[in-house]
Protein backbone atom coordinates (compact mmCIF):
# COMPACT_ATOMS: atom_id res chain seq x y z
CA UNK A 1 0.00 0.00 0.00
CA UNK A 2 1.92 3.67 -0.83
CA UNK A 3 0.20 6.19 1.63
CA UNK A 4 1.60 8.63 -0.21
CA UNK A 5 -0.67 7.72 -3.27
CA UNK A 6 -3.29 10.95 -3.50
CA UNK A 7 -6.81 10.36 -3.94
CA UNK A 8 -7.66 13.23 -5.60
CA UNK A 9 -7.75 12.33 -9.19
CA UNK A 10 -9.80 8.90 -8.60
CA UNK A 11 -12.33 11.25 -7.12
CA UNK A 12 -12.18 14.03 -9.91
CA UNK A 13 -12.66 11.04 -12.04
CA UNK A 14 -15.58 9.34 -10.00
CA UNK A 15 -17.40 12.80 -9.68
CA UNK A 16 -16.95 13.52 -13.46
CA UNK A 17 -18.54 10.01 -14.24
CA UNK A 18 -21.22 10.79 -12.00
CA UNK A 19 -21.91 14.62 -13.19
CA UNK A 20 -21.71 12.85 -17.21
CA UNK A 21 -24.17 10.04 -16.02
CA UNK A 22 -26.45 12.58 -14.22
CA UNK A 23 -26.94 14.20 -17.63
CA UNK A 24 -25.03 17.31 -15.33
CA UNK A 25 -21.93 19.66 -16.98
CA UNK A 26 -19.39 18.83 -14.75
CA UNK A 27 -17.08 22.20 -13.52
CA UNK A 28 -13.82 22.65 -12.40
CA UNK A 29 -12.61 25.62 -10.35
CA UNK A 30 -9.06 25.87 -11.06
CA UNK A 31 -5.88 27.35 -9.20
CA UNK A 32 -3.91 29.22 -11.96
CA UNK A 33 -0.24 29.29 -11.54
CA UNK A 34 3.28 29.07 -13.75
CA UNK A 35 2.70 25.43 -14.64
CA UNK A 36 -1.21 25.91 -15.37
CA UNK A 37 -1.86 26.21 -19.66
CA UNK A 38 -5.48 27.95 -19.90
CA UNK A 39 -6.24 31.31 -21.97
CA UNK A 40 -4.76 33.98 -19.47
CA UNK A 41 -7.66 36.41 -20.52
CA UNK A 42 -10.36 34.15 -18.75
CA UNK A 43 -8.31 34.28 -15.39
CA UNK A 44 -10.04 35.79 -12.49
CA UNK A 45 -8.21 36.15 -9.20
CA UNK A 46 -5.81 33.41 -10.36
CA UNK A 47 -8.41 30.82 -10.46
CA UNK A 48 -10.75 29.88 -13.70
CA UNK A 49 -13.88 27.57 -14.23
CA UNK A 50 -13.74 25.13 -16.79
CA UNK A 51 -16.75 22.99 -18.52
CA UNK A 52 -15.02 19.77 -18.59
CA UNK A 53 -17.74 18.06 -20.05
CA UNK A 54 -17.91 15.79 -23.20
CA UNK A 55 -19.54 18.09 -24.95
CA UNK A 56 -17.35 21.14 -24.10
CA UNK A 57 -14.09 19.19 -24.48
CA UNK A 58 -11.81 17.05 -27.03
CA UNK A 59 -9.39 14.71 -26.28
CA UNK A 60 -10.35 14.72 -22.81
CA UNK A 61 -7.45 12.93 -20.33
CA UNK A 62 -8.34 12.88 -16.03
CA UNK A 63 -4.62 11.66 -15.49
CA UNK A 64 -3.28 10.78 -11.91
CA UNK A 65 -1.17 14.20 -12.33
CA UNK A 66 -2.46 16.30 -15.54
CA UNK A 67 -5.78 16.78 -16.76
CA UNK A 68 -5.31 17.76 -20.12
CA UNK A 69 -8.02 18.58 -23.20
CA UNK A 70 -8.72 20.73 -26.07
CA UNK A 71 -11.88 23.67 -25.67
CA UNK A 72 -12.74 25.99 -27.61
CA UNK A 73 -12.99 29.97 -26.53
CA UNK A 74 -14.63 31.93 -28.96
CA UNK A 75 -13.49 30.94 -32.42
CA UNK A 76 -10.21 29.34 -30.77
CA UNK A 77 -9.44 25.88 -30.06
CA UNK A 78 -7.16 26.04 -26.79
CA UNK A 79 -4.92 23.06 -25.41
CA UNK A 80 -5.12 22.95 -21.70
CA UNK A 81 -3.27 21.44 -18.59
CA UNK A 82 -4.20 21.63 -15.33
CA UNK A 83 -2.06 19.90 -12.79
CA UNK A 84 -4.47 18.06 -10.82
CA UNK A 85 -3.10 19.90 -7.64
CA UNK A 86 -4.23 23.16 -8.53
CA UNK A 87 -7.97 21.35 -8.75
CA UNK A 88 -9.66 23.46 -5.97
CA UNK A 89 -13.06 21.88 -7.30
CA UNK A 90 -15.52 19.77 -9.42
CA UNK A 91 -19.05 19.90 -9.11
CA UNK A 92 -21.97 19.93 -11.24
CA UNK A 93 -22.94 23.51 -12.60
CA UNK A 94 -26.50 22.92 -12.29
CA UNK A 95 -27.12 21.80 -8.77
CA UNK A 96 -23.57 22.90 -7.32
CA UNK A 97 -23.09 19.63 -5.81
CA UNK A 98 -19.35 18.12 -5.63
CA UNK A 99 -16.13 17.88 -3.95
CA UNK A 100 -13.86 20.71 -2.78
CA UNK A 101 -9.91 19.73 -2.68
CA UNK A 102 -6.92 21.32 -0.64
CA UNK A 103 -4.42 23.23 -2.81
CA UNK A 104 -0.99 23.23 -1.89
CA UNK A 105 0.59 26.58 0.03
CA UNK A 106 3.19 27.21 -2.88
CA UNK A 107 -0.18 26.74 -5.30
CA UNK A 108 -2.50 28.53 -4.05
CA UNK A 109 -5.42 28.45 -1.69
CA UNK A 110 -9.23 29.22 -1.35
CA UNK A 111 -9.98 32.61 0.47
CA UNK A 112 -13.40 34.85 1.80
CA UNK A 113 -13.22 36.20 -2.20
CA UNK A 114 -14.41 33.38 -3.63
CA UNK A 115 -17.46 33.55 -5.52
CA UNK A 116 -21.18 32.77 -4.41
CA UNK A 117 -21.57 29.39 -7.18
CA UNK A 118 -18.43 28.27 -5.18
CA UNK A 119 -19.65 28.83 -2.28
CA UNK A 120 -22.70 26.23 -3.02
CA UNK A 121 -20.11 23.56 -4.35
CA UNK A 122 -18.25 23.95 -0.54
CA UNK A 123 -21.88 24.28 1.65
CA UNK A 124 -23.43 21.32 -0.01
CA UNK A 125 -19.91 19.89 0.35
CA UNK A 126 -20.24 20.43 3.95
CA UNK A 127 -23.62 19.25 4.51
CA UNK A 128 -23.19 16.20 2.97
CA UNK A 129 -20.08 15.88 6.17
CA UNK A 130 -22.45 17.33 8.68
CA UNK A 131 -24.95 14.06 8.77
CA UNK A 132 -26.88 13.90 12.42
CA UNK A 133 -26.48 11.17 14.28
CA UNK A 134 -23.96 9.72 12.45
CA UNK A 135 -20.00 9.80 12.25
CA UNK A 136 -18.82 10.85 8.31
CA UNK A 137 -16.36 8.78 6.85
CA UNK A 138 -15.64 12.05 4.70
CA UNK A 139 -13.48 14.29 5.13
CA UNK A 140 -11.28 17.01 2.89
CA UNK A 141 -9.10 15.69 0.24
CA UNK A 142 -5.41 16.31 0.88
Amino acid sequence: MNPNLSQTPYLIRALWQWCTDAGLSPQLLVSVDEMTQVPRQFVVDKRIVLDISAEATNRLELGDEWITFQARFGEKVENLSIPVGNVMAIYAEETNQGMAFDVSPMQGNIDDNVDDDIKGVEVEFEQTLEKPNKASPLKVVK
